[in-house]
């Protein structure tokens, strides 16, 4: 069975036009300011959609995934994101308080500058993300991702980096006092700045 062509290039105001629900595929669509507070999607795909100063807090998504989004100014506090794929998309300025995340992959995403403090985002893939500046104060970032990407005068103050993989991540000037890191994780921090490790004790 031939899957229904996405919905393409149209202004939206919501998400509960029948055809919309009915296809759950949107791309290059413009939802900027669009009310939706407390929606729930369970796999759909937006594509480059445009999702600015939009009302998303409450809302709660499975599985979904927002690839190469622009969610500037968008509001997602209490938001729940489960297995969702964020790829490319760009939430600076975006309102994040109290966001709940549970894995998924949010790879080369732009979080510059966010305040992320406090974030369970245990196993989340964050590979070739922005982060510069950003704010991740006692986030529990076990196990996730971070190859590749920008700490740059990032805030990472009492994180758990326990198990997170930093290899190929720029963490100049990132503020790390009280972060937790595996012995690889030492020993990789402890060689970029120039300490020669001795495995031998």
């Amino acid at each position: 069975m031939t899957p229904d062509p996405p919905i393409e290039g149209r202004r939206l105001a919501g998400l509960d036009d029948p055809e919309v629900l009915a296809v759950r595929h949107l791309v290059g669509c413009d939802l900027r300011g669009a009310e939706l507070a407390e929606v729930e999607t369970a796999g759909w795909r937006f594509e480059a959609c445009r999702f600015n100063n939009a009302d998303l807090s409450g809302s709660v998504h499975d599985g979904s995934a927002f690839i190469n989004c622009d969610l500037r100014g968008a509001n997602l506090a209490t938001a729940t994101l489960r297995g969702c794929k964020l790829t490319g998309s760009d939430l600076t300025s975006a309102r994040l308080l109290a966001l709940v995340v549970d894995g998924g992959d949010w790879s080369y995403v732009n979080l510059r500058m966010q305040d992320l403090g406090g974030l369970a985002a245990r196993g989340l893939r964050l590979q070739g993300a922005d982060l510069a500046e950003a704010t991740l104060r006692d986030a529990d970032l076990r196990d996730a991702d971070l190859s590749e990407a920008t700490l740059r005068k990032a805030v990472l103050d009492g994180a758990d980096l326990r198990g997170a993989r930093l290899r190929g991540a720029n963490v100049e000037g990132a503020s790390m006092t009280g972060t937790r890191v595996d012995l690889a994780t030492a020993v990789w921090l402890a060689e970029l700045r120039g300490v020669e490790v001795d495995p031998s004790g």
